[in-house]
């Protein structure tokens, strides 16, 4: 089972974003960002277009076309981000009911259905703790490797 990683890539677009906006941008486009996560710059836009419908981004069509944010990044957390990007449980029960006439195929659910929420419930209490305010300061104070290319320089 491989881990999703939308959550992270959507958090590493708000914060490039918002960088850049302080650098005196007024907008970027989803291949500047794309270039700095790695990824093409369609995985970008399907996630801005869901974070613009979530109300943290704004989009500029056109000559001067781009993304922005629509708030600051100290008034998001990054459980906006989670629910904008991840939408329906974090767990999922079996797609077909398990035997009920078996012990463990008619308890399973209900366990597990208890575990689940108070883990969601732990989950969605840590990420509103966290502003993408707090990211980008975390992300500015981690140390850099420093390439032969940024030697050169």
């Amino acid at each position: 089972m491989s881990a999703n990683s939308r959550l992270t890539i959507a958090a590493h677009a708000l914060a490039w974003i918002g960088l850049y906006q302080r650098q005196g941008h007024e907008v970027a486009t989803s291949e500047q960002i794309a270039a700095s996560a790695n990824t093409n710059p369609v995985v970008i836009r399907r996630l801005l277009g869901e974070l613009r419908r979530a109300g943290l981004v704004e989009s500029r069509r056109g000559a001067g076309a781009g993304w922005s944010l629509a708030r600051e990044l100290g008034s998001m957390t990054l459980l906006d981000v989670y629910e904008a990007v991840e939408p329906g449980p974090l767990f999922a029960m079996h797609r077909t009911t398990p035997a009920q006439e078996c012990v463990v195929g008619h308890g399973i659910q209900p366990a597990m259905r208890g575990i689940y929420q108070d883990i969601e419930e732990t989950l969605r209490h840590e990420l509103a703790r966290v502003t993408l305010e707090k990211v980008l300061r975390d992300v500015l104070a981690a140390p850099r490797r420093i390439l032969a290319v940024d030697r050169q320089e």
